[in-house]
């Protein structure tokens, strides 16, 4: 793990990137602030998670770092010795963490609740929606840290760096770490309600777009050609044919639409 430090004093908000080390995306992102050091007007934390996976190029050494927490000192694997240490070290830290995926091109959050700091910070990042997954908590990193996760873009792309150096700063802006303003934007919200799980085969498919409702009735995706069907209506998350072993995604309800604030006059 890789830990430095942008501004003097004691850091109140933390940047961490490589939770997985087939995610590099957030990793530019730190290394350009490390490489620049902008003046800062609070300190901040940069960390570089797992730099074992990393160097591997794949997403864990023995467990996924994401589902490891709160970890162990004296834990069997790396990622959840690794686990301990980083929730010591991002303690009392408004902790951003940065992630890409295989199922969606767009930056969107994810939060652990929908709370009033998601509501101030979330609405200033240039993001697509805020997704609240409290249901789905447990191991990961906002389950035991106050953290906004952001998936930055689609996995190994160019873009999905060029966006986590842009969400990184938006961030930074909006807890008043860089000088400057943020942009309000109208953001709906979302909840995950279920987990939806894919049978063994040799070949899936998705039919629909991640955030666009899913009608009860509709074949939504499908395994060897064997069709599933939504019983009732639903907002897909993360949904993509291979992104995970034994899952296509995640089913969610639409909370909300936070609006951006009247400007001033």
């Amino acid at each position: 793990m890789k830990v430095a430090q942008i501004g003097s004093g004691t850091p109140e908000v933390a940047v961490v990137a490589g939770i997985h080390g087939d995610e590099p995306c957030g990793v530019r992102a730190v290394e350009r602030l490390l490489d620049e050091r902008p003046t800062v007007e609070r300190p901040v934390k940069l960390i570089v998670a797992n730099e074992k996976a990393l160097e591997r190029q794949v997403r864990f050494v023995d467990e996924d770092l994401n589902r490891a927490f709160p970890g162990d000192p004296d834990a069997k694997t790396h990622e959840g010795q690794l686990a301990h240490r980083l929730v010591e070290e991002l303690e009392g830290c408004l902790t951003f963490s940065m992630h890409s995926t295989q199922s969606h091109a767009e930056p969107f959050a994810i939060v652990n609740g929908v709370n009033e700091t998601a509501e101030e910070i979330v609405p200033q990042l240039p993001v697509t929606a805020m997704v609240e997954t409290s249901n789905f908590a447990e191991g990961r990193l906002f389950s035991e840290i106050d953290t906004v996760e952001v998936e930055c873009g689609m996995q190994g792309s160019e873009t999905a760096a060029q966006n986590a150096d842009r969400l990184t700063r938006a961030f930074l802006t909006a807890v008043g770490a860089l000088p400057g303003d943020t942009m309000y934007n109208d953001l709906p919200v979302y909840r995950l309600t279920d987990v939806i799980r894919k049978q063994e085969a040799d070949t899936y498919e998705v039919f629909v777009d991640n955030f666009a409702e899913v009608e009860a009735g509709e074949s939504f995706a499908a395994a060897d050609g064997d069709e599933q069907v939504a019983d009732e209506s639903f907002y897909p998350v993360l949904m993509s044919s291979n992104g995970y072993r034994d899952v296509f995604g995640y089913a969610a309800e639409k909370l909300d639409v936070l609006t951006a604030p009247p400007a001033a006059d």
